[in-house]
């Protein structure tokens, strides 16, 4: 018996922390899919301060999708959320420098944080949450599905050796210049959505 290619129809967006939907990454993947496949149900929430209650709205909105049809694209922070999620329901994802040590490096920020795209609002990064980004990285089992990584030398956030030594077992794209919000997003466009099965 012949198994049909697989399709994807459902995609979620995740960024980073301090980030939201309104990150250039996400508007441009958002203008990506609209403009080129409008048929793909397109999903990029704001992701709550506590990475428990972030994961759990994830398990939330994609409880009713076809897993089979679902992939993932995330950013820093939303990255490791779609490494966590992609191994837990068995889908593909591209992880644009993820954080593999989120609790480590977020340990720091707890507190007040203002939020990157509008210096008007706030939220507290509370100590409880380092816990929670621990348990959650403590869960995570290497995935069988796909995992695409874009992984910048030009990082100036998080460590390339730290992500691909975390990500031995992903197909990794390691870029030599480039930067943590991946400013030539789009020199990266046809490798991601290829990936993502949306050609």
């Amino acid at each position: 018996m012949r198994h049909m290619p697989r399709t994807t129809t459902h995609l979620l967006y995740l960024h980073g922390f301090r980030s939201s939907p309104r990150s250039v990454k996400a508007q441009k993947m958002a203008d990506w899919i609209h403009a080129l496949h409008p048929q793909v149900h397109w999903c990029c929430p704001q992701l709550p301060p506590s990475p428990q209650e972030a994961f759990d709205l994830l398990l939330q909105i994609t409880a009713d999708w076809p897993w089979t049809q679902t992939a993932i694209v995330g950013s820093s922070l939303g990255g490791f959320y779609a490494h966590c999620l992609a191994a837990q329901i068995g889908c593909p994802a591209v992880l644009i420098n993820p954080a593999v040590h989120p609790a480590r490096d977020l340990a720091r920020h707890v507190g007040m944080q203002q939020a990157w795209h509008d210096p008007t609002e706030f939220f507290d990064f509370q100590p409880q949450f380092v816990d929670e980004l621990e348990k959650l990285q403590k869960n995570l089992k290497t995935p069988s599905n796909e995992i695409f990584a874009i992984v910048a030398q030009g990082d100036e956030v998080l460590d390339w050796r730290e992500m691909t030594a975390q990500l031995a077992h992903a197909r990794i794209k390691l870029l030599p210049g480039s930067d943590h919000a991946l400013s030539d997003v789009d020199d990266h466009r046809d490798d991601i959505l290829n990936f993502l099965k949306l050609v």
